[in-house]
């Protein structure tokens, strides 16, 4: 059988564009003779709708949508993902369902057994998971139907506390006991640098232990925070990936079950270079399907808004973005000069805005309220509101996103101002730790220098007051992100951290620092999610606790 992996970016809510890519892969399909396309998990409408699904107009739209997919599938056949209705009068409204679509209609319909509700996900809040197991007998093959987590019953743990089997039913297992002669999986897999070969390893193990082959089909683009990098593969039944699709962009493969040929796999690449590839497709993506064109940012001559600045011209262009020069009287000239080199290597336009005039009017005016106290941070945060108000009032005017800076190991302590600093539309680096944005630098400049070398190996500075450095408030990078990485990734407690060679005091202040500044986040802009524990909707913390 010709099976064709349609490995598409879809936009949630878009039925037209959603149905239009789908109709024309199948229609392309047929001229090369393929029996069965094979699209991703909720293909129609899009992953992840959230309360979307519980529109009934929506839905409606979902179905009409498979209805007219469905009428193109004459001489060819095609799986596509869909909510459906649950006509039963116990249970859930929808199921996650796959629609096996030929001869002009749906043919059966397979609903999705296991529903993730843990990190980001949260599919049992809409969907009724599946009882009953069926096949597709179509041109003499027998094919057993999965819908992406059916095939993560059983997953590696990230943290002692947790189990490796998830689940009390194993699809596969259900599913082998009638004998297919392949497994097609519809999957919606988010992107995360330090899980990503848990997904093959889990997919390998699957196609092993049965001596079934797998079709995999992920999706692949960006849904704000979620970023799908597809790689979606054929693995034969002895647990060997064969073919493998390409990451971060669409991509399409027809392979003949009888006759796969020879592998055919993507070069591996440096878990950095995915970081990088991922955070321009999730901006392009943010941008594209929200209508949006332009970006701003305030450029400081520092690492961070450094390597924003270079992803944003490489997802949007340089001439979709436009960037400010802030300094204040703690601003070092040789900060200044970096700033507008970079602009200048990526030909884009910048603006000099010194704000000390306007921080002073502030501070006068503050004066009399605060007769008799001293400067502390305070001071330091009108500063960088006062930055918040001049990039903001570029956004509003000439309709520019403003891209938040912040990095995680910041975010995650704290280290960061309210309306100043964290104002954006997007958080561009508040997935990623501080030793990785220098990765990211280093990555950048691999070819020559874009971001320059004094950006790179000075120590970092929020500049709000004479000679601030980081360390005076955060300990050394390479001990922090090690310690929140274990805290926040892998939920070891501070004692367990400490007997990694880390002083306990030091590593319960940090361990404060992330507790106490969660209703800081909980206001920040959205995070492209490029690890396992991103802050936002997939890390819920309470914003009240003694703990």
């Amino acid at each position: 059988m010709k099976v064709e992996l349609a490995q598409l970016n879809y936009t949630i809510g878009d039925f037209e564009g959603n149905s239009k890519k789908i109709i024309g892969k199948i229609e392309s399909a047929k001229e090369q003779n393929v029996d069965l396309v094979l699209f991703s998990e909720l293909s129609v409408t899009g992953y992840y709708p959230h309360d979307l699904l519980e529109k009934k107009e929506f839905i409606k739209k979902a179905e009409d949508a498979v209805a007219e997919i469905a009428k193109v599938c004459v001489g060819i056949a095609a799986l596509v993902g869909a909510p459906r209705i649950n006509e039963n009068e116990r249970g859930k409204t929808l199921f996650n369902s796959a629609f096996f679509l030929s001869d002009g209609k749906i043919q059966s319909i397979h609903n999705k057994t296991l529903l993730p509700t843990y990190d980001i996900f949260d599919e049992y809040r809409h969907f009724e998971p599946n009882r009953e197991f069926h096949i597709v007998e179509y041109k003499g093959e027998r094919i057993a139907v999965t819908i992406c987590e059916d095939l993560w019953d059983e997953q590696p743990t990230a943290n002692e506390f947790g189990k490796d089997k998830l689940y009390s039913i194993s699809p596969m297992e259900e599913l082998a006991k009638l004998n297919p002669d392949f497994v097609v999986n519809l999957s919606a897999s988010p992107f995360s640098y330090n899980q990503e070969g848990w997904r093959k390893d889990v997919l390998v193990k699957k196609a092993k232990n049965y001596g079934i082959p797998i079709l995999y089909c992920n999706q692949v683009g960006a849904q704000t925070e979620l970023i799908f990098d597809g790689g979606s593969v054929f693995i034969d039944r002895d647990g060997e990936i064969i073919k493998e699709l390409k990451y971060f962009e669409e991509d399409a493969l027809i392979l003949d079950t009888k006759n796969i040929g020879e592998k055919s796999l993507q070069n591996e690449a440096d878990y950095i270079e995915k970081i990088h590839d991922a955070l321009v497709l999730g901006i392009r993506d943010y941008f594209q399907k929200m209508g949006f064109k332009r970006a701003t940012l305030g450029l400081s001559g520092g690492i961070d808004s450094a390597v924003v600045a270079v992803l944003a011209v490489r997802a949007l262009g340089p001439e979709n973005v436009r960037v400010l020069l802030m300094p204040s009287k703690y601003s070092s000239d040789h900060s200044v000069e970096d700033a507008r080199i970079l602009a200048e290597n990526l030909g884009i336009r910048h603006d000099i805005v010194h704000i000390q005039k306007a921080v002073d009017a502030f501070e006068k005016e503050l004066a009399l309220l605060f007769e008799g106290c001293s400067a502390d941070v305070t001071e330091e945060n009108i500063q960088a509101r006062t930055r918040g108000i001049f990039v903001m009032a570029i956004s509003n005017k000439f309709g520019h996103i403003l891209l938040n800076t912040t990095n995680k190991s910041e975010s995650a302590v704290g280290y960061g101002t309210l309306y100043g600093d964290m104002n954006g539309g997007l958080a561009v680096l508040g997935d990623v730790y501080k030793l990785d944005v220098y990765r990211l630098s280093r990555f950048m400049n691999r070819d020559g220098e874009i971001i320059p070398e004094n950006t790179i190996v000075k120590p970092p500075s929020a500049e709000l007051r004479p000679d601030q450095k980081d360390t005076d408030s955060l300990p050394d990078y390479e001990d922090l992100d090690v310690m929140l990485f274990n805290y926040i990734e892998l939920n070891k407690s501070p004692r367990e951290i400490a007997d990694m060679g880390f002083d306990e005091e030091i590593v319960r202040k940090v361990v404060r620092m992330v507790n106490m500044n969660e209703y800081k986040r909980f206001q920040a802009a959205p995070i492209l999610r490029i690890s396992s524990k991103a802050f936002g909707f997939g890390r819920k913390m309470p914003l009240v606790a003694r703990y």
